[in-house]
């Protein structure tokens, strides 16, 4: 008998007015009964992580503008640049007994090197296989010799309700490895609130603190359904808001990587929008629900399956979607040659759509050019933005146009233009690929209208010839 059994039979059969059998411990282990034994299953397979980075950096002399006391010092200290380690701590998760481990690409970014710590404390410098900034995680990989490292494996985060006990495993403010509890708060939860985006995670109220980022999120019966990534705190500690991302999305990143150094994103060639409570009472639907089709690629599988724009997705292989990001997560759970299973609403009611999932292609190919002459742009090194261009450097999948690469001295530094940007219109002229912004730009005019779209926002300058 579990120790849920129990909790249903005591408290709330009872509660809810249902009679109940009365229900008698029949040995010393069920007056013990704890989480105990999830817990040494578990825990050895969660690690410390401690990643280094080195940081330049140079003495700024007391007397910086004195001529004679900047001479004196030059002369004492002619090198007057210093090196220093930053530290920064996690979790991560072994869940391979090679040695394969997960953890978050916060906790790893920009390392110098990254040492694990194990359960029984020896240390190892780990290997980094990848780390994917769109996913927030990373995967590395450590030598245990001989024997076979203890490992968790994966559950399936679909099967989780709302108000199942889960256990939080991790190395919080680096006091050594730690376990609270709780239950699933929600699920498919966007991260706005907390910061993070593109994703769809697992709320918990189980105590999450800094230095539980890459930890492990498990079941009772010890499969990991999460690894831990953000907190919501007024004081940067645990008020218990916590989101892991689901084992479902884990469980693809680490095969891709391991398989070959990078994760992709599935393609589809679709452009999409969230169902506003206007949009849904324009298109005649009850409650706001699903994502609108806005565009189609045309050599997408999306349009190859028949998907029109105008069309609402309202699931995905069965599962109901609520956004974009939550439709972005469902076709990530899936693997590049898959198929999905759209649920669409369109005027003549509800049908399914199978749609091929595939590798983004390189189209257009991204002829690359650095721009020169007398115009706006002179200084800037721009590229043709591909669906493979955009999902390399973690932009919208949908994205298209030319893609700014690099800015060096000149006009284009000085009109404020960033990388990353992407160019919209010059002069009133739609800017579809490099080689239409460079017959635009070789366009003597007195003045220039600039648009170009920057995290989601549409920028709009002017500047004279």
């Amino acid at each position: 008998m579990t120790f849920l059994r129990y909790l249903v039979l005591f408290l709330v059969l009872p509660a809810a007015g249902f009679a109940t059998e009365q229900v008698v411990p029949r040995d010393v282990a069920e007056l013990q009964l704890s989480y105990a034994p999830v817990v040494r299953a578990v825990s050895p397979a969660v690690v410390n992580i401690y990643a280094r980075r080195i940081v330049a950096s140079r003495f700024q002399s007391p007397f910086a503008g004195d001529p004679f006391f900047e001479q004196f010092f030059g002369r004492v200290f002619p090198d007057m640049s210093r090196e220093r380690i930053e530290n920064s701590l996690g979790s991560g998760v072994i869940v391979s007994a090679d040695g394969v481990i997960v953890t978050n690409h916060h906790v790893v970014q920009d390392a110098d090197e990254v040492v694990v710590v194990l359960a029984d404390r020896r240390e190892m410098v780990a290997e980094l296989i990848g780390s994917d900034e769109s996913s927030d995680l990373a995967v590395m990989r450590i030598d245990g010799g001989d024997r076979p490292l203890p490992f968790i494996e994966f559950g399936d985060s679909d099967q989780i309700e709302v108000g199942d006990i889960v256990l939080a495993v991790g190395n919080p403010f680096g006091v050594g490895q730690t376990v609270t509890s709780g239950i699933v708060s929600a699920q498919t939860r966007t991260g706005g609130a907390a910061g993070l985006n593109g994703a769809s995670f697992i709320q918990t109220d189980a105590a999450i603190n800094p230095g539980n980022s890459g930890g492990a999120l498990v079941t009772l019966d010890g499969r990991l359904i999460g690894v831990n990534t953000a907190i919501i705190s007024r004081g940067g500690g645990s008020i218990g808001i916590g989101f892991a991302i689901p084992a479902n999305l884990v469980r693809i990143v680490v095969a891709e990587m391991v398989a070959g150094g990078r994760a992709v994103r599935p393609w589809v060639g679709i452009s999409l929008q969230s169902v506003t409570a206007d949009i849904a009472q324009s298109l005649g639907l009850e409650r706001p629900i699903g994502v609108l089709v806005k565009g189609l690629h045309p050599s997408g599988p999306a349009r190859a399956a028949g998907l029109r724009v105008g069309d609402v997705l309202v699931a995905v292989d069965g599962r109901d979607i609520f956004d974009r990001d939550g439709f972005d997560f469902r076709l990530r759970t899936r693997g590049i040659g898959d198929k999905a299973v759209f649920g669409v609403l369109d005027g003549g009611g509800r049908r399914d759509v199978s749609v091929v999932l595939i590798r983004p292609p390189q189209d257009p190919p991204a002829d690359v050019r650095r721009l020169t002459g007398r115009h706006p742009f002179a200084g800037a090194t721009v590229a043709n933005l591909s669906p493979a261009l955009a999902d390399e450097l973690g932009l919208a999948r949908d994205a298209m146009g030319v893609l700014v690469l690099k800015i060096e001295h000149g006009p284009a530094a000085r009109i404020g233009l960033r990388v990353g940007d992407v160019v919209l219109t010059v002069a009133g002229v739609d800017i579809d690929l490099t080689e239409t912004l460079a017959e635009v730009l070789g366009r003597a005019r007195n003045e220039w209208t600039v648009a170009i779209r920057r995290k989601g926002e549409v920028l709009r300058v002017t500047v004279s010839g």
